[in-house]
């Protein structure tokens, strides 16, 4: 069982749809979000080889789980376009390559649907979320996203991808700045949930 708009899984058992305190607090700025497993065991070994020691050759089985979870819980036919959590610049030419943009290629050719390459970027650096608090973490992301081509994305409904989400703090605030530059909806799909 997952709350039914954040897709945070939570154990024991429940019997009908719910929403988490979380979302039941304030409404997520996303429209839905789902993962495709837990942050959790060997996913987790291999979520790190691929995001932080070039671990590429991972990326093609990591992008068919995240497309198994995308074809589960959304309806694909309804996604215009694919765009993912960008990274700053300078951390992505420390890294070679930004982890949710191989993802969302990978899924968006599968799919067949175009991907916004350069629409949302990140304005600003921000520290490592790990370690901080939820509240500290949205604090962290606030106004680090901007739409470029607003064009791209007015009147679209967007399939949002990155890597993992933890508290949903930097999918929010992306889709946020999305809804805001005129896209009607964005759903969002990771690989792990921390």
């Amino acid at each position: 069982p997952y709350c039914s708009h954040c897709g945070d899984p939570v154990f024991g058992r429940v019997d009908e749809a719910f929403t988490c305190y979380t979302c039941s607090s304030a409404t997520p700025c996303f429209d839905r979000a789902r993962s495709a497993a837990r942050y959790q065991g060997p996913l987790q070994e291999i979520m790190r080889n691929f995001k932080y020691r070039k671990g590429l050759w991972t990326g093609d089985d990591i992008a068919q789980l995240l497309l198994a979870c995308v074809n589960s819980h959304f309806d694909v036919d309804e996604v215009d376009a694919v765009a993912f959590v960008p990274l700053y610049p300078a951390r992505q030419r420390h890294r070679g390559y930004n982890q949710a943009e191989v993802l969302a290629a990978a899924v968006a050719h599968r799919l067949r649907k175009p991907l916004l390459r350069r629409c949302l970027a990140r304005v600003r650096p921000t520290p490592s979320q790990t370690g901080l608090t939820a509240k500290a973490r949205a604090s962290n992301v606030e106004n680090a996203f901007k739409v470029r081509r607003p064009g791209h994305v007015q009147g679209r409904s967007l399939l949002l991808v990155d890597d993992v989400m933890t508290t949903g703090a930097t999918v929010n605030e992306c889709a946020r700045v999305l809804k805001k530059a005129g896209a009607s909806r964005v759903w969002v799909a990771t690989v792990a949930r921390g």
